[in-house]
């Protein structure tokens, strides 16, 4: 009877230190170890837009079509801008015209200074340096022209993937106007929302491992950068106005979230990142391993 008792006391123990030892690893591990499961596929993404007013003629990509640099996504109004170069070199060549038979008549007036008047002299000069700067104003409007006719050509500025390309040849777009974004494939990255806590346990260089949701195989990349300053949502300060500083809560104070950028060092076979997934993100300490870097896209 005692040795039943005991052996029932001694697995009630075992149970309890199992239980105990399984509640302090998963506390280390969420709660210790730099683990965060709120983790972004994130990418710099760059804002296309018309520097010319004009209607779109053509459109020469797709939405999420990738793109080389300087590649000409659409074409905008090239006939109104086309013949705006003409007449402005057509007013170059009359300004030029107009200066020349001023030179000539200028020169002229200087010969004949003894029979000629001062007053018809200084008149001949002053039309000449008149006409020499609305030649100039008329070549400054003229590679104006040749600028904005080569700006009817849309292009891409970086490398990258077509994003919100929704536009149809017929439609007028003013200058400024957002024509699609466009996410620089060189710049895809994941980063991960540590809490504060959890901070000085990550060190630039040191390894890390992402999951993306659905995706059981692990992305491997190192930390990049830490974030040196996020809002300060205490406080609100404007110009000649006292801080805005909240009550501090005495039993609960929840944890800032930092932002930790790690860069994709390896992929899984056929993996195709998408910016905006969620991924969960371990850093783990430096062990001294060569880092290999890759280029995309994939």
């Amino acid at each position: 009877m005692n040795g039943m008792l005991w052996s029932r006391t001694l697995g009630t123990l075992l149970m309890v230190s199992i239980t105990l030892v399984g509640m302090q690893a998963l506390w280390r591990r969420y709660q210790v170890d730099p683990l965060t499961r709120d983790g972004k596929i994130r990418a710099d993404v760059v804002q296309v837009a018309t520097d010319v007013a004009g209607l779109i003629t053509d459109v020469r990509v797709r939405d999420n079509e990738y793109v080389r640099k300087g590649q000409v996504l659409l074409v905008m109004d090239r006939p109104r801008y086309e013949l705006a170069l003409q007449a402005a070199e057509a007013l170059v060549q009359s300004k030029q015209a107009s200066l020349t038979q001023a030179e000539r008549e200028d020169q002229r007036n200087h010969t004949m200074k003894n029979v000629i008047a001062a007053e018809t002299v200084e008149q001949g000069s002053a039309r000449v340096d008149e006409l020499r700067g609305g030649l100039a104003q008329a070549v400054a409007a003229r590679d104006l022209a040749k600028l904005n006719l080569d700006r009817t050509n849309v292009r891409a500025p970086v490398d990258g993937y077509v994003s919100n390309m929704t536009l149809q040849p017929g439609t007028y777009m003013k200058a400024g106007d957002a024509v699609a974004a466009l996410v620089y494939d060189q710049s895809i990255r994941i980063e991960g929302y540590f809490e504060e806590t959890k901070i000085p346990a990550i060190h630039v260089g040191d390894p890390a491992v992402a999951f993306l949701m659905g995706v059981a195989e692990p992305i491997h990349g190192h930390v990049e950068s830490i974030a040196t300053g996020v809002e300060d949502r205490e406080r609100s300060d404007r110009e000649s106005a006292l801080a805005n500083v909240n009550p501090s809560f005495q039993w609960v104070r929840l944890a800032q979230r930092i932002p930790v950028r790690v860069t994709i060092d390896k992929l899984p076979a056929g993996l195709k990142l998408i910016v905006g997934q969620t991924a969960t993100v371990e850093v783990k300490p430096y062990t001294g391993e060569a880092i290999v870097r890759r280029s995309f896209p994939w």
